[in-house]
Parts: structure tokens; C-alpha cells; sequence
């Protein structure tokens, strides 16, 4: 199920706002912030099991202002933000690991990387049916036998 159902506006607005705090955007080289419409629309895709405890962090959030985290002011951001990784516990954590993982996992922050938007394996060869010679060497192996406790 979507996040974009479970998270309120405000929640969303949050999330955006600091997704661009933990990953500005960088012109130099040639990369979005967290806070990009594409790596947002896949954060709220696929939040999943960690949509509660985003949920409690964004909630978090905006209890140590007394409003929205995105209606701050950005001086003030800072100083929350930092209380917020102090207090935010397990959500907050959460919170920064979604959005990371979102993001490295956009095409244009992978191709900045020098990474190839493909599987490293077998690059690019076709393999044919049947061919399992990639597993003679384990094949030649003595075989082992371990108790199990």
C-alpha cells in the first residue's frame, strides 16, 4: 500500500523537507536532493512496513516545534534537527535510512557514482541455458559434513 494514503499532507510536506536536508542537491555534481518529485514518489511507493515508525518520527518532528517541520523557519531548522536525532530514537533512524535508500537507488545518483544502471554480473554476456561451469570450481570442492546443535 502506498504511504501517500497512510501519511497526512503535512507528514509528506515534512518528509520532503527534511529528505533535503539530509541530501541537498548538488550542482556540481549533477544530482538531485532527496527532495526530488521522482525519489519522493518512491519513498511514499514503497515505505511499506516502515510507514508507522516514519509516520511516529515526521510526528515527532513537528511535536518539538509545535507545527509543521516544513512551516519552520530555516534558521531555526538546524537546531531541531539536531534535538530531533538526540530524541527521535529508532523512528528517527528509520526515518534517514528510508530516505538514503531511496535515494541511492535513483538512476541519476547511481550514474553520478560511476555505477552502471545494470547488474554487475554478467555484464552485459549472455549466459546460455544449462550452463552451470560457473559452479565447477564448488563442485570440485570434497564435500563437507557438519553437525547441525
Amino acid at each position: 500500500m502506498s504511504a501517500e494514503n497512510q501519511l497526512t499532507r503535512a507528514q509528506r510536506d515534512d518528509l520532503r523537507t527534511i529528505a533535503a536536508m539530509i541530501v541537498p542537491a548538488s550542482d556540481a555534481y549533477k544530482v538531485p536532493g532527496a527532495d526530488d518529485p521522482a525519489i519522493q514518489a518512491d519513498m511514499l511507493a514503497t515505505l511499506g512496513r516502515d510507514s508507522k515508525l516514519v509516520a511516529a518520527a515526521l510526528d515527532h518532528l513537528a511535536r518539538l516545534v509545535g507545527q509543521p517541520f516544513a512551516e519552520l523557519d530555516e534558521a531555526k531548522r538546524d537546531a531541531v534537527v539536531q534535538e530531533f536525532r538526540n530524541s527521535g530514537g529508532a523512528a528517527a533512524v528509520t526515518l534517514v535510512r528510508v530516505v538514503l535508500q531511496c535515494y541511492y537507488r535513483d538512476d541519476r545518483v547511481l550514474h553520478s557514482l560511476g555505477l552502471e544502471l545494470r547488474a554487475p554480473f554478467p555484464k552485459g554476456y549472455v549466459l546460455p541455458d544449462g550452463d552451470w561451469s560457473l559452479l565447477d570450481p564448488v563442485k570440485a570442492r570434497a564435500g563437507s559434513l557438519r553437525r547441525v546443535p
